[in-house]
């Protein structure tokens, strides 16, 4: 039992955090977060990352500053090595989330790309903020021809990140990432993913959504503003970043922050369903909306495995 690795997913707010807790209790377990917007310190309630740890030992949440550009690659180095320690203390590795690339990542494995030097990384973003989106790409599938189709002039990103790539090995990154593999066998794996019916979500995002409007969010919100971070890095999409400041400069009501942040969340569910349904197919999928029916279903299928 103590070579197996848990994998929780499931889209926001389904319920995967207490479901992860409780299960740590039950098969003395520890969390390592897999969702790429808990990992930044200072964005706590807009990423809904977990607060009532009931001293279960969380891993790999709040971690990363928002100035940083932290990939999957980086993230799956981490993760390798808490699953090795875990494993090494008797303990079950539970990995929790809604990043489905992470997840991906862990079980198929991704190109071990050599690290970026920080330099190399300031002066890419720095080159894609000058340029911007279209002459960006325009230079990235110039320099790497194999990016073309692959990686879109919308996602500057992964158009950073090739281009740096690149510029550091000499190789393309889509060759890197022909070259994966697993460091962990797939029979150690318990994979669960949860999705409920879309009403029930609908109505948990809701709700979510509302605590969220709070003093606490503005204070958090403004203190990130206050960083000045580039636009190209990832945390100034965490839903709600724009919409508050939005709120912010008068260009919206309360009402309307409050409706646009329920409706980015549940747009984001959808993405996240859409993704379950096609990389996810050989899961265990729960649709329980009763938490005590869904534990125990859990339960017995780790207890099985």
């Amino acid at each position: 039992m103590y070579a197996k690795i848990i994998l929780l997913s499931g889209p926001t707010a389904s319920g995967k955090s207490k479901l992860a807790i409780d299960l740590a209790k039950e098969f003395s377990g520890e969390i390592i977060n897999a969702d790429s917007m808990q990992v930044y310190k200072e964005i706590k309630i807009l990423s809904a990352r977990p607060i009532k740890l009931e001293k279960i030992k969380h891993h790999l949440f709040g971690f990363i500053s928002v100035k940083q550009n932290f990939s999957t690659g980086e993230w799956l180095q981490l993760v390798e090595k808490k699953i090795n320690e875990i494993h090494k203390r008797k303990k079950i590795p539970i990995i929790v989330g809604g990043t489905g690339l992470y997840f991906k990542s862990l079980i198929n494995g991704i190109a071990r790309i050599p690290t970026i030097p920080k330099k190399t990384r300031n002066e890419i973003i720095k080159l894609h903020k000058k340029l911007g989106n279209n002459l960006f790409y325009q230079e990235l599938i110039t320099l790497d021809p194999k990016c073309k189709n692959v990686i879109q002039s919308t996602d500057p990103q992964r158009m950073i990140r090739a281009y740096e790539v690149f510029m550091k090995t000499n190789k393309s990154i889509q060759d890197w990432k022909k070259e994966t593999r697993s460091v962990f066998d797939n029979s150690q794996f318990i994979k669960i993913v949860l999705s409920p019916e879309k009403l029930f979500l609908h109505k948990k995002i809701e709700e979510r959504s509302k605590l969220m409007i709070s003093n606490k969010t503005e204070k958090e919100v403004k203190q990130f503003m206050q960083l000045k971070i580039n636009p190209s890095l990832p945390a100034n999409f965490i839903i709600g970043i724009k919409e508050f400041r939005d709120f912010f400069t008068k260009a919206i009501s309360k009402e309307k922050l409050l409706e646009l942040i329920i409706l980015r969340t549940k747009q984001y569910a959808k993405r996240q369903f859409t993704w379950q349904r096609g990389q996810m197919s050989d899961w265990n999928q729960f649709f329980d909306h009763d938490y005590q029916k869904l534990f125990k279903k859990v339960s017995n299928l780790v207890s099985k495995t």
